[in-house]
């Protein structure tokens, strides 16, 4: 299985589009990423997450929102927040299944006997809001396909 980053530029590869990473680990290194993000006016922002973009999700969100950028999150969150959109697994749904793994270990399973599972329910989150804000008309087959819609 790839994951992350190492994922999206695989993928993007072979779709044939352009990855350019710009990554902060420090608050004061977002004003620098968003500078950059203004001044290449990328055809879209992929924000992924972690416990960094979690805690600056405000200042994130805004900045690419004032910067009037599509982008897409890993996290729904993001979305509910303010973001665009998001595609990723159903928390939910892992979170079901992680108590299932629980219930079968207090019952004697070995851990190491049970298999790794991979996240089976995904979640497009679409923010109508967001879109309108920096003028983006979503197709209406793209929004049939969403699992949520904000308006």
């Amino acid at each position: 299985m790839v994951t992350g980053a190492k994922g999206t530029r695989e993928a993007a590869n072979a779709m044939n589009l352009t990855v350019q990473e710009r990554g902060a680990r420090d608050p004061n290194e977002l004003d620098d990423v968003f500078t950059a993000l203004e001044k290449q006016r990328p055809d879209g922002v992929l924000v992924m997450i972690d416990s960094f973009t979690l805690r600056n999700s405000k200042r994130i969100i805004d900045s690419i929102t004032q910067a009037r950028l599509p982008a897409i999150y890993d996290e729904k969150s993001m979305v509910l927040a303010g973001g665009l959109m998001s595609y990723g697994d159903n928390r939910s749904d892992l979170f079901h299944r992680a108590a299932i793994y629980v219930d079968k270990i207090l019952k004697g399973a070995r851990p190491a006997d049970l298999p790794v599972e991979q996240p089976t329910k995904f979640e497009l989150i679409i923010n109508l809001k967001a879109a309108k804000h920096i003028s983006l008309t979503i197709p209406p087959n793209v929004l049939v396909r969403a699992d949520r819609v904000i308006r």
